[in-house]
């Protein structure tokens, strides 16, 4: 059985057009996007895993409310969510009216197993404090 002529004048002219124009179905080619497809998926993996691990252990904060107890101190309430249980410190500070630091601690607290925790601290100040608030929490 003889192939239809169709196939064969298609066929011819590809061959023509690839002698002409030197296009060539080689394992070179072929090797050349396997590597390109495995270069991708290496970084892509990578990109996947920098994102996890930078992100499990991240915290974050909010600060609630501030009120100002008297000339000597600031009460501060914040809320921290975690991925997971463990301890965690965050920084607090009071500031004046021109954002100058008046007042900070430092606080460390017990691991939990509760994700979102609210805290409530006072804060001593060295003048008047307009503001408090959280300005950092991390995972020791």
């Amino acid at each position: 059985m003889t192939p239809p002529e169709s196939t064969v004048i298609r066929t011819d002219i590809d061959a023509m057009l690839a002698d002409r124009y030197g296009r060539t179905s080689s394992p070179r080619r072929l090797l050349g996007w396997i590597t390109l497809g495995v270069a991708a998926a290496a970084v892509l993996g990578y990109i996947t895993w920098a994102t996890i691990a930078q992100n499990i252990d991240s915290v974050d904060y909010d600060t609630v409310r501030y009120t100002t107890v008297d000339e000597h101190s600031v009460s501060v309430t914040f809320q921290v969510v975690t991925q997971h249980e463990s301890p965690l410190a965050c920084v607090i500070e009071a500031q004046d009216e021109d954002h100058g630091v008046v007042g900070w601690r430092v606080v460390e607290y017990a691991a939990d197993p509760a994700h979102t925790r609210t805290f409530t601290e006072t804060v001593p100040t060295t003048a008047l404090a307009t503001t408090g608030l959280v300005t950092s929490c991390w995972i020791p």
